[in-house]
């Protein structure tokens, strides 16, 4: 039987990235009830791969990436007690959603899956190798050792990891979901985790729920989004009273872009980076931003 949970993706120009997701979704030990794409762009991809489930569509406009608002819509049609939120760069691996399904079962929670980051051309073009992926994709350095079977509870519901995560639909609904205010790229992930947190959610990290991130170059640092990433940081701040984004806001500062500290109050802009700049932070080759 599919399992009581709704898988959740959000897409923007990323059409091969989604049909490897659904054909890892079509490989799972148990399937999920639906995928829910809400899709940021005017019209769906053509040709999509069945995911062994429904699929239903939502479009969801605005011109800078509308990330938050676009989860609340997939998370409001969404039909299952269960959301998991799986990015679209990444392929489940087939326990994924067993393994959120049963954590679900018996602890009520936040839970976080480990994610794989594989390098360029690790997916070929048919069936999914997922033994070759394991050997081939890398944790990523920043993250806790996942636990090899059950739960293990996580102090800081900060590490929420927007890739992929689940939750209770009810407890997203009592939070009011994602604080569409922030806008852009990052924070508000962050700012939902500490929400559930006040609520009492605890956060646990799952075992079995492995997917694996499909490359693309990224910024190092994000300077391609420097104006969103100050903004949103600094919402997030005047809410919880601590920064979030500290590692993408010390790179910043280190450049010479802005004056900012752990313990400073605000961030102050020294200089916007140039379009020089901006194109030699690109990293065709980096797995992590």
């Amino acid at each position: 039987m599919p399992a009581e949970a709704s898988v959740l993706t959000l897409v923007r120009g990323r059409g091969a990235q989604l049909r490897n997701l659904m054909r890892g979704l079509a490989a799972q030990t148990v399937p999920p009830r639906e995928l829910v794409i809400a899709w940021m762009q005017p019209r769906p991809e053509p040709d999509l791969p069945d995911p062994g489930c429904p699929v239903r569509h939502l479009h969801v406009p605005g011109e800078a990436l509308p990330l938050a608002a676009a989860r609340n819509r997939a998370a409001g049609a969404a039909r299952a007690n269960q959301l998991i939120f799986l990015d679209v760069d990444c392929v489940p691996s087939p326990t994924l959603v067993a393994a959120y399904a049963d954590a679900a079962a018996t602890t009520d929670g936040l839970f976080l899956g480990e994610v794989f980051y594989l390098p360029p051309g690790a997916i070929a073009p048919g069936a999914l190798d997922f033994a070759d992926l394991d050997r081939t994709g890398r944790p990523h350095p920043a993250k806790p050792a996942i636990p090899g079977i059950g739960l293990r509870r996580e102090p800081d519901p900060a590490e929420l990891w927007g890739l992929s995560f689940a939750l209770p639909a009810r407890a997203w609904g009592a939070v009011g979901g994602m604080d569409e205010d922030f806008v852009g790229y990052g924070g508000e992930e962050t700012d939902l985790a500490l929400r559930l947190a006040a609520q009492g959610l605890p956060t646990f990290w799952c075992a079995r729920a492995r997917a694996y991130h499909q490359h693309h170059a990224v910024h190092v640092p994000p300077l391609q989004h420097f104006d969103s990433i100050l903004a949103n940081a600094g919402r997030f701040h005047a809410r919880h009273g601590r920064w979030c984004m500290g590692y993408w806001l010390g790179q910043f500062r280190d450049a010479g872009l802005i004056a900012w500290d752990e313990a400073a109050p605000a961030i102050r802009p020294l200089r916007r980076p140039e379009a020089g700049e901006i194109a030699a932070a690109l990293r065709p080759d980096a797995l992590f931003s």
